[in-house]
């Protein structure tokens, strides 16, 4: 018989592939193909990022009811259908004769993003590991970082010797031969429903509707997810402000690439932080530091070599951030109800996480410039920051 650790093994293993693929198929290559597919179906770029966009609202929403399911089934199931769900969703992308049907397609690749992506991934990592999830989080999120150090590149090489159509097929089949099997057959290790007690289904339900209508936990969720569209909207449009202070486009995409490398950076300092602070503490710590970079960032002139350093330590934040978002719940209120939880906590944080790139854009137009959108944006991490030392 194998032994549980082994089979936890095997199965966070399983998560560490499937989360790269599934970012990386479902989320990164969009940006990748943008260009090409407005260029090819005369759609604006504004209404071809709103359909992708749609999928994100539609997978905070679809979160909630798949947090339920995950704590009263377990990942496996949920996450394997989740996974059938994209590649059926980035087929029907590939197929829209028009932009109503490419809206839908995203509507449904949403519900596979939800599904697949980090918060089913954290809820089987909890209810596996319990007490001990703070590594495997780590480990998880250390390793789908890099999905986008993949897919890009892969993405632009099918494109350029492929439509974007074509490419979408190709994407779908990889998520579906690599994905489906290892959720199917390695997501295995026994699952038993999550409750705070030994308490019955409908205990669970009250216990999880009296911890998300409590005052802690909307000021929570508010904190996290105005620093979190702080954060990403900055990191983001990370490259503009760096043209605007003379950097080459090269030399500001470079830039934007080392953020990367600074989330992977500060991922790893998570379980040192988390030995020396409190949960508010910590949420303080990394969203006030992340917030004073971006200030830096849009009041330094330079010099460009700075700036890129400054990006980094704010990337480093924004990798602090998931790990955040995966620990706020269970570290506060145990590890009873958390798919269903985790789910509405996640919600609003999913849809300012997706709307941050153009959110930036518009902010920046709205108040003269990228400089001036950077110092806003680190304000409002700062005050989020400091707003959460109690939570």
């Amino acid at each position: 018989m194998v032994r549980l650790p082994d089979v936890r093994g095997r199965a966070l293993a399983a998560l560490c592939i499937t989360e790269i693929v599934s970012w990386g198929t479902l989320y990164y290559a969009f940006p990748v193909l943008l260009g090409p597919i407005s260029a090819d179906t005369g759609w604006s770029t504004t209404a071809t990022v709103s359909a992708f966009s749609t999928g994100a609202v539609v997978s905070a929403g679809s979160g909630i009811v798949v947090g339920r399911l995950i704590d009263a089934y377990g990942p496996r199931r949920v996450m394997t259908t989740g996974s059938a769900v994209g590649v059926a969703a980035l087929l029907a992308v590939a197929a829209a004769p028009s932009l109503p049907w490419f809206y839908l397609a995203w509507a449904l690749a949403g519900v596979g993003q939800a599904a697949t992506f980090y918060p089913p991934a954290f809820a089987a990592i909890t209810g596996w590991y319990g007490e001990e999830r703070l590594r495997p989080l780590t480990a998880v999120t250390l390793i789908a970082g890099f999905a986008s150090t993949v897919f890009a590149p892969v993405t632009a090489a099918l494109v350029s010797h492929l439509t974007w159509r074509g490419s979408y097929v190709v994407l779908a089949v990889v998520l579906g031969v690599v994905t489906v099997p290892l959720h199917l057959f390695l997501l295995t290790p026994p699952w038993s429903r999550p409750s705070g007690s030994s308490g019955s289904g409908p205990d669970e339900a009250g216990r999880a509707r009296s911890v998300v209508r409590s005052a802690r936990f909307v000021f929570l969720a508010v904190v996290m997810t105005a620093s979190g569209f702080a954060l990403y909207a900055a990191t983001i449009n990370l490259v503009p402000l760096l043209v605007d202070r003379g950097a080459s486009l090269s030399t500001a995409a470079l830039g934007l690439g080392l953020i990367g490398v600074g989330q992977v950076a500060g991922r790893l300092v998570f379980a040192r932080l988390s030995r020396m602070t409190s949960p508010g503490g910590r949420v303080t710590v990394v969203v006030v530091v992340g917030g004073v970079c971006v200030i830096a960032l849009g009041l330094l002139p330079g010099p460009v070599g700075l700036l890129v350093a400054v990006a980094i330590a704010a990337g480093a934040a924004r990798g602090l951030h998931t790990l955040l978002q995966a620990s706020a719940v269970s570290d506060r209120w145990g590890l009873g109800s958390f798919g269903r939880i985790n789910g509405v906590f996640s919600a609003p944080l999913t849809v300012a996480v997706a709307l941050a790139p153009a959110g930036g854009v518009v902010l920046a137009g709205l108040v003269g410039g990228f400089g001036t959108a950077f110092v806003v944006l680190g304000a409002v991490a700062v005050v989020a920051g400091v707003v959460a030392v109690r939570l």
